[in-house]
């Protein structure tokens, strides 16, 4: 755990409240930073004109780490698109679609969690400039500590975004300063999004996704297998053709995880096990969005969920949430305004999370348009998994 003494604005941050709903259900809700967004895309120059009309980009998903007691964040950034919809026949409803859609990565730092600005024009390219293994975009990149360097892993696109599956490769950096980025190849063995390393003793684990549910498995080859992904790639390959014996959550087990689930964050360390966030899709029912003050059921919508991993058998499951601990419920979250437009509605998407003392502190893609930052008591989620949610 971080033993970095928080600032005044970190110490305010919210608890989190035990709720009970108006079903008789106890359910967790992580609190939410007054002046959210945190980050939003003018203030860091993602904008451009077409036709003379201004055009807003887009800054999200950003993993979080500390760093010489900085806050550094990895968000995917996005402008020169265009925003369309189309009819998904698959989940029979309206969905949005971007053309023109290729992120890279903008590092970005920060002295108090909430104000940010950018680490020296520094960036990771997804365009193929730098290497032409994927050149549709790097997404969603999780920042995870190791020794004296950090492991970033991101979602490399193969195809355009938008334009059909298997087009999601796990792709590997390392870096100890987030100035000088090594990159270290990507796994092509097959389509996956939502990666998570961590380390138990001397062994590696990892959870991802083989949509569209949430797996844990070990590495064989250990680090190395991350750090040289395709002189192991029969390790790889063996990994996805043993996916059946490496499932941990499936979804569909209750209504706002019936479509998929993924990991979200890097894991936290507490003194009663590890502490995995994940995401979830799916109908969130009207008995949870009005404790949001929403006076209808979401169809559609991304939460947030968590489980407790034992610390020394992490495939032993100690909690599991049954009901989410935040669903979108603002403007920014839910369908936007003139004021504060959304690229797609109802996303909250966790990717980055740090613990400083008991204050923790969540940092969100929202809308898939802004970074924002939710917090709670570790201790509170702690004792609410372990009281309410065990399995």
């Amino acid at each position: 755990m971080v033993r970095q003494t928080p600032n005044k604005k970190i110490n305010k941050l919210g608890d989190g409240d035990l709720i009970r709903t108006k079903s008789n259900k106890i359910i967790f809700k992580l609190s939410c930073y007054k002046n959210n967004p945190v980050v939003k895309p003018k203030d860091i120059g993602l904008t451009w004109y077409e036709n003379k009309k201004l055009k807003i980009g887009a800054v999200f998903n950003p993993g979080a780490e500390i760093y010489k007691d900085k806050i550094i964040l990895l968000p995917r950034c996005h402008k020169g698109y265009k925003r369309g919809m189309y009819f998904d026949s698959k989940l029979g409803i309206k969905r949005y679609y971007l053309e023109n859609y290729i992120s890279e990565i903008w590092p970005l730092v920060s002295g108090d969690g909430v104000k940010f600005k950018r680490l020296k024009n520094a960036v990771i390219r997804g365009d193929g400039t730098d290497h032409t293994d994927f050149a549709y975009g790097i997404e969603d990149t999780r920042i995870v500590k190791y020794k004296q360097q950090y492991l970033l892993i991101g979602c490399g696109k193969i195809k355009p975004p938008f334009k059909g599956g298997n087009a999601d490769r796990i792709a590997i950096y390392s870096t100890k300063d987030f100035l000088n980025i090594k990159y270290h190849g990507m796994v092509d063995s097959f389509d996956s999004r939502n990666i998570v390393p961590f380390f138990v003793d001397k062994k590696v684990y990892l959870l991802l996704r083989f949509h569209p549910n949430i797996h844990l498995t070990t590495l064989d080859a250990g680090i190395e297998q991350l750090l040289n992904p395709e002189k192991y790639k029969r390790y790889w390959q063996k990994l996805y053709r043993e996916k059946n014996r490496s499932l941990l959550f499936s979804s569909g087990e209750f209504s706002h995880e019936k479509e998929k689930i993924g990991p979200s964050t890097q894991l936290i360390k507490t003194n009663k096990g590890l502490l995995s966030l994940y995401h979830a899709v799916g109908e969130i029912d009207i008995n949870i969005t009005r404790e949001y003050g929403l006076n209808r059921k979401i169809k559609r919508g991304y939460s947030i969920c968590a489980a407790l991993l034992d610390s020394e058998n992490p495939k032993k499951v100690i909690a599991r949430t049954q009901h989410p601990i935040y669903i979108p419920s603002l403007p920014y979250e839910l369908k936007g305004n003139k004021k504060i437009p959304v690229d797609v509605p109802n996303v909250i998407f966790p990717v980055g999370a740090i613990s400083i003392k008991d204050k923790l502190l969540i940092y969100c893609g929202a809308g898939d348009k802004y970074i924002t930052l939710l917090s709670c008591s570790l201790n509170n989620l702690i004792d609410y998994l372990i009281k309410y949610c065990k399995t």
